[in-house]
C-alpha cells in the first residue's frame, strides 16, 4: 500500500468583501453560458483547448484515481463519422426507443436526430469514464468514477465559458459507437461529447427560465 504524503497547504485568506464581489462575478458570468447547436467552423487554438482541458484535471476525484481521458477529435473525416453513428442512434432514439414523456420534455428546445454542429464544431471533445485501472498487468477498481467524472465535466465547461467558448453537452444513447471510432481500450466507456467553438452570428438559443434560489437550495 503507497503511504500517505502531504504538504503544506496554500490558502491565502481573502476579505469578506472581495470573497462575495469574486463569487458574484463568477455568478453572473455563469448564467450566461448556454448550450449552443450552431457553430463556425473557425478553428480553436490548441494552447486554449490544453488551457481548459488542465482547467477539467484539477477537479477532485475519488480516492485521487482521476478516471477520465478527454480525447480531443478536429480530424473532419473523424467527426464525419461521428456525426453519422450519433445520428443513426438519434433515428432510433426519436423513432421510438425513447419514451414518448421524453420527447415531450425535449421539444421546447427544439433537438431532433440532426446534429450538423458534430461536423461543424471546429472540436469534439470526448469523454471517457475508466471503469478500472491497471498496473503490473493487474487490474484495480476505480471508485466512484461516475461522481468523479461528472464534477470534472463542469469544471470543464466552466472553464470553456470563462475562456469564451462556446459548448454543447450531447449524450447520444447508446454511445459504445464513440469508444469504437475512436480506438478507446476496454476498461474506458464513453460519458458524454462536448462540441467546442465559436456560434454563429446568427446563432439561437431556447428562451429559458432558470429556477430561483429558493426553489433548488434548502437551509437548515
Amino acid at each position: 500500500m503507497t503511504e500517505a504524503r502531504f504538504e503544506p497547504l496554500e490558502f491565502e485568506p481573502i476579505p469578506e468583501a472581495e470573497m462575495l464581489a469574486r463569487a458574484t462575478s463568477f455568478e453572473r458570468d455563469l448564467s450566461r453560458r448556454r448550450s449552443v447547436r450552431h457553430f463556425k467552423t473557425d478553428p480553436v487554438p490548441r494552447a486554449l483547448l490544453e488551457s481548459v482541458l488542465k482547467c477539467a484535471g484539477h477537479a477532485p476525484s475519488g480516492a485521487h484515481q482521476q478516471p477520465w481521458t478527454f480525447v480531443v477529435v478536429s480530424h473532419p473525416e473523424t467527426k464525419r463519422r461521428i456525426r453519422a453513428a450519433a445520428e443513426a442512434e438519434e433515428q432510433e432514439n426519436y423513432g421510438g426507443r425513447m419514451a414518448p414523456e421524453w420527447i415531450d420534455v425535449l421539444r421546447p428546445l427544439g433537438t431532433d436526430a440532426h446534429k450538423p454542429c458534430l461536423e461543424d464544431a471546429p472540436a469534439l471533445i470526448v469523454v471517457f469514464r475508466q471503469a478500472y485501472g491497471e498496473a503490473g498487468g493487474k487490474k484495480f477498481k476505480h471508485y466512484y468514477t461516475q461522481e468523479s467524472v461528472g464534477i470534472a465535466v463542469g469544471f470543464l465547461l466552466a472553464a470553456l465559458h470563462r475562456a469564451g467558448l462556446c459548448s454543447l453537452t450531447h449524450t447520444p444513447s447508446p454511445m459504445g459507437f464513440l469508444e469504437k471510432i475512436l480506438e478507446r481500450p476496454p476498461a474506458e466507456r464513453a460519458f458524454v461529447l462536448i462540441p467546442v467553438g465559436y456560434p454563429t452570428d446568427k446563432c439561437e438559443v431556447p428562451a429559458l427560465d432558470r429556477k430561483a434560489l429558493d426553489e433548488f437550495c434548502v437551509w437548515r
